[in-house]
């Protein structure tokens, strides 16, 4: 079979030498397509559902949240296992599926058993789908450099400008804010005034939450113009809270503020986020989506950062804290530079040692064309361009030039030999 191979290959050359430009051509195209990657995704193929229910132990949180999660999920077809995390106030279940399915397909399975599942958990914990990102999606870290603004007005710059920006990105599953304070409206209530006023907290809670909201009329008609009625009720400022009134009492109304001091923070928080030991920092994770392109995604990230940063205010501007593309740049550098060093050297050792230009070209025509192949493969298996696939294919290299040599060598040994056979039978004709 192989002779065959080699004969047909000898008598139709042009054929043969066509096939490898097409193959050549087809590599550099791949290239182009195939994702770069600093790192492979060596990761689990993973769906996260998170549940919050503030204020519990994680011993509640296992017994009435978790545990009927998990053992609802385990039915999933293509699943191998179920993984199940409790926590003050938050549970994660990690659904791990075979690596051959689709990670799409996967959540739509998760949704769908969840959409059956909720109805028996506690009021007040509903269950979510994490990022449809993998383990190694955090490719960019950003802070707000703003000395000037504090904490919380730069939280809320993050939460209400810069991340629903950054969040149309196309690639971008999620931007995870971090650091500050997340401002609230809170209502200390003074349990001795509550007392003497003869009220309870849920009334004041009720009280609050009903003059918080907005109501709409019907269509009014006048002089044939029609006119939409509605009430606006939603609560501005801390003053309009402290006014609510919570009870009539004698004809004089109980307000919150008679009860409770009303106030503008922050959220509890569980820890900080310091830079350099130089104070806080608010900023947020870029986190990638499933098979995206980790380079092309941080370019079109910083790319909109240019844009956001155009409507932030004066004195604040992004400071990029990790950038996994400077690692990526890197590493692609370092692998390129090796393959064509290599390729160098091995040129000069093949003509050298060979000593016959013909036959040193056809070894060293070999390299740029295995390897745009190699790139062929790599794309239609779904590889990534990483360190191990690029260092996998500068191994390869010392193997493609033995399998040339040694070819080459052998046939021009039999070449030589039919040469000397054929100077004889000339003398003898002579």
């Amino acid at each position: 079979m192989v002779h065959k191979i080699i004969e047909w290959s000898l008598k139709n050359r042009w054929i043969v030498l066509l096939l490898a430009t097409g193959l050549f051509v087809w590599g550099v195209f791949s290239v182009k397509k195939n994702p770069i990657d600093a790192i492979p995704d060596l990761s689990e193929n993973q769906v996260i559902v998170f549940t919050e229910w503030m204020g519990r132990s994680p011993q509640l949180i296992e017994d009435q949240i978790t545990y009927p999660l998990v053992t609802n999920l385990q039915g999933i077809p293509k699943i191998k296992y179920v993984r199940g995390s409790s926590m003050f106030g938050m549970s994660f279940i990690y659904v791990i599926f075979e690596d051959n399915v689709d990670i799409y397909w996967a959540r739509e399975r998760v949704l769908e058993r969840l959409s059956t599942v909720t109805r028996s958990l506690p009021t007040g914990a509903s269950p979510q789908l994490g990022p449809d990102g993998t383990g190694v999606g955090h490719i960019l870290w950003y802070t707000l450099d703003a000395p000037n603004t504090d904490l919380g007005e730069q939280r809320a710059i993050q939460d209400w400008y810069v991340k629903f920006a950054l969040q149309n990105v196309p690639g971008v599953s999620e931007i995870a804010s971090f650091g500050g304070f997340q401002k609230q409206y809170q209502i200390a209530v003074d349990p001795n005034k509550l007392l003497y006023y003869k009220l309870s907290i849920p009334e004041v809670i009720a009280a609050v939450r009903a003059n918080n909201n907005e109501s709409g009329g019907r269509k009014f008609e006048m002089s044939d113009i029609g006119y939409i009625i509605k009430t606006s009720g939603y609560l501005k400022s801390l003053q309009q809270i402290g006014d609510i009134p919570i009870k009539n009492q004698n004809g004089t109304p109980i307000r919150v503020s008679d009860v409770a001091a009303v106030q503008m923070t922050g959220e509890t928080r569980l820890g900080i986020f310091d830079q350099n030991g130089e104070g806080e920092r608010v900023g947020g994770i870029v986190v990638m989506r499933y098979g995206e392109n980790a380079a092309e995604v941080i370019e079109k990230v910083k790319t909109k950062m240019k844009e956001v940063s155009k409507g932030l205010p004066a004195g604040m501007k992004f400071d990029i804290v990790y950038d996994r593309g400077h690692l990526i740049q890197e590493s692609v550098d370092s692998i390129k530079n090796t393959l064509i060093e290599e390729m160098i050297v091995v040129s000069l050792v093949v003509i050298v040692f060979l000593f016959h230009w013909r036959s040193a070209l056809s070894i060293i025509i070999q390299i740029p064309i295995t390897i745009a192949t190699s790139f062929i493969l790599l794309d239609a298996f779904d590889i990534s361009s990483n360190i191990m696939s690029l260092t996998g294919i500068a191994l390869a290299i010392g193997v493609i030039v033995d399998n040339g040599i040694v070819m080459s060598e052998n046939a021009y040994k039999h070449l030589a030999e039919r040469y000397e056979l054929w100077q004889k039978e000339q003398e003898k004709t002579n």
